[in-house]
């Protein structure tokens, strides 16, 4: 939570976050699968409880200052972003989601009140595309590292609304193609200003960053911000 909370204080427009299910049926955010980077415990998240979770220090390992942090589900952050700043959730696996949690993600942005402030995303195609079938009026995106043979396509196959590669897959000819569909062309892991340049010059529509101050700052400096 202190990360999100610094996103914004760095000027980022929207936050990202991953979930994963416990072996409880519980959405927790978390980038791995796995709590042994990030928290003073070990093991897989979907062997683990949401009250085994929950009882980890998920700050510790960054900063003595962060002791005590402890892992948050969904419910959690949407309630502290209900107003304050659109999200990004991405459906993450291990190496598959675990069945079930595209209705459990959707159900919760539902009963959060935030259909039109969420965007879901996965490298599971699947999985955006059951989102979508669950809740059409929820934004999606798919996830993806490589060149794909028809991106249009893909997008379509899963009715996704975005398409997000990997920064260095991103040309002008990608960009041109999936604005021309309707759709919005994105990216992530744009963290030097080399490669902001690039994907600006590229036309994209939005840039996922880890640090959002560089990026706020290039924008402003070159009169591109974006808000």
């Amino acid at each position: 939570m202190p990360s999100f909370a610094k996103g914004l204080e760095c000027g980022a427009d929207l936050i990202e976050l991953d979930v994963h299910l416990t072996a409880d049926d519980a959405i927790v955010v978390m980038h791995d699968d796995d709590v042994s980077r990030t928290t003073d415990g070990k093991g897989a998240i979907r062997a683990m409880t949401l009250a085994e979770i929950r009882r980890l220090d998920a700050g510790v390992r960054f900063d003595a200052k962060f002791s005590g942090e402890r892992v948050p589900t969904l419910d959690e952050v949407l309630d502290w972003a209900r107003g304050r700043t659109p999200l990004v959730v991405e459906i993450k696996g291990g190496p598959q989601p675990a069945p079930g949690i595209e209705e459990r993600v959707v159900r919760a942005i539902r009963d959060h009140g935030m259909v039109d402030e969420v965007m879901a995303i996965s490298f599971h195609h699947t999985s955006v595309k059951r989102v979508k079938a669950l809740e059409p009026a929820l934004a999606t995106g798919i996830l993806y590292s490589g060149r794909l043979v028809d991106t249009v396509g893909a997008a379509r196959a899963a009715r996704a609304d975005s398409v997000r590669p990997q920064w260095s897959y991103v040309t002008r000819d990608l960009v041109d193609e999936v604005r021309a569909a309707g759709l919005i062309a994105s990216t992530w892991v744009a963290n030097d200003e080399p490669r902001m340049e690039y994907l600006v010059e590229m036309g994209v529509d939005s840039i996922g960053c880890d640090y959002p101050d560089r990026l706020r700052r290039y924008l402003d400096r070159v009169g591109r911000g974006w808000r």
